[in-house]
């Protein structure tokens, strides 16, 4: 009786500091640390001979970069995915970004619900924090229809690949690259094993492909436009007048960006990387390189031949980035729409930010004025930290650490060339694009406090 009263007091005291310690720690610092501990754990498995190709342990920073690139599914790397990595590693980084995708939270709720466990208050809002949903009603059906969209899309886009790939690498590779490539192009990772062809290479080969191509941008629109997007599409089908600003935002946003970079990256490259090709090759061409930088990683041609416009343009295309609530990174396209109809209203002096007959919380435009101002002075300050330590290119650095910060994963080549410190830069610029700079942020602060005594204001002269 007394070992049983001792034990029952153990459990008592465990879970009055596992209450005490989901007390003192807010969901924004639970997903940031999830991240860290997958990203962690990822890199210790790739240190493991059988995770190498050659059988050798890689440097652990080198497994630390490619865990945090896949983990945050960014695409940047310092070793061919194809050269370096054992099938063990390969299928490690896979699940890295099929974990970094979807968010360890979703998977970690789907896996309750199968095995018929409740689901409380508190999952209920990590996964409203986790993908960025507008109410925390609905989240056991949201969480299902993710997973089984996520599945239904990842598995059409792989049976259409094997299609091209099969013939070319027979069954079990051919099988085994579209399920990679679907996933990695779902995820907006930008992982590729077309290296066995030649390293870094990506989808050059296959510029051409409608089927290859098509199916790729497909999926990283799919995967980028958003959860939210999806259930909302899915709830309201063609009924367009009842969707959500949010979903009207991001789909007219996408369709913009898609159609006006697409004419730009034409009237930079038609006598540059363009020269040569059929009508068909330039369309595919512009299309993918539209599509890639936000913020898939994918190329199908050469990036560092590019003309510097069309590398400015990438690269702002990487900074804006995907959806909110997506498998994508960046400032998001609804950041940079509420910014923008910010501007025009304060122009025009009207009242309130209207659109679509809708009028916008100034909460979303404050978080917008935040995320964007975050996002540009830690891609401006790495930039300068790692030009002061290394005599590279100001375009080359500013277009990586975009890369970075937007997870896009798009490189000019320079990737291989950066130091250890440069490297630990563009490590963190991934991890905070990927769990969002804002929330990062917010992860060293306490819950905010209402003041009891505010300062007097005063007027000061801007712009």
């Amino acid at each position: 009786m007394v070992n049983e009263d001792n034990d029952m007091e153990q459990d008592k005291s465990v879970r009055k500091k596992r209450n005490k310690l989901s007390k003192c720690i807010s969901q924004t610092q639970f997903i940031a640390y999830g991240f860290f501990i997958i990203i962690m754990t990822g890199a210790l498995l790739l240190t493991l001979p059988i995770a190498s190709r050659d059988g050798q342990s890689e440097p652990f920073f080198n497994c630390l970069f490619t865990a945090t690139s896949a983990t945050c599914v960014t695409g940047l790397v310092v070793v061919d995915t194809w050269t370096q990595w054992s099938l063990f590693g390969q299928v490690l980084i896979l699940i890295m970004i099929q974990l970094g995708g979807l968010g360890f939270i979703s998977i970690g709720i789907f896996l309750s619900i199968i095995l018929r466990r409740k689901i409380g208050l508190k999952e209920r809002g990590l996964m409203q924090e986790s993908v960025n949903t507008l109410q925390i009603g609905g989240m056991v059906r949201l969480t299902k229809r993710i997973i089984k969209g996520t599945a239904i899309f990842e598995g059409v886009g792989a049976i259409l690949l094997s299609i091209r790939f099969i013939p070319q690498f027979g069954l079990l590779k051919g099988i085994w690259y579209s399920i990679f490539h679907s996933i990695s192009a779902f995820c907006n990772a930008g992982f590729d094993l077309m290296g066995h062809t030649e390293k870094y290479i990506s989808l050059c080969n296959y510029v051409g492909d409608w089927l290859v191509n098509l199916v790729i941008v497909s999926l990283i629109v799919i995967g980028g436009i958003g959860f939210i997007v999806w259930d909302d599409l899915y709830t309201k089908r063609w009924h367009v007048r009842h969707y959500m600003l949010h979903t009207k935002i991001v789909l007219v946003t996408t369709a913009i960006l898609i159609a006006g970079s697409m004419l730009l990256f034409y009237m930079m490259e038609r006598g540059n990387i363009l020269v040569g090709m059929t009508g068909s090759e330039k369309f595919l061409a512009c299309l993918f390189s539209a599509v890639t930088p936000r913020t898939a990683g994918f190329n199908t041609v050469d990036t560092a031949a590019l003309t510097d416009g069309s590398k400015f343009l990438t690269a702002v295309l990487m900074f804006i980035g995907g959806s909110p609530g997506s498998t994508a990174g960046g400032i998001k396209t609804t950041t940079l729409m509420v910014l923008l109809f910010y501007v025009v209203s304060n122009v025009r002096q009207t009242y309130g930010v209207e659109v679509f007959g809708r009028r916008l919380q100034d909460e979303s435009i404050r978080q917008s004025a935040c995320i964007l101002t975050i996002n540009l002075c830690l891609t401006i300050v790495a930039s300068i930290l790692i030009m002061t330590v290394q005599n590279l290119p100001m375009s080359a650095v500013l277009f990586e650490t975009c890369s970075a910060m937007g997870t896009s994963g798009m490189s000019t080549g320079v990737t291989r060339s950066l130091n250890t410190f440069s490297r630990f830069m563009i490590i963190m610029l991934m991890y905070c694009g990927r769990i969002g700079s804002l929330s990062f942020a917010l992860a060293f602060t306490r819950t905010k406090r209402k003041p009891h005594v505010q300062l007097p204001p005063e007027r000061i002269t801007v712009g």
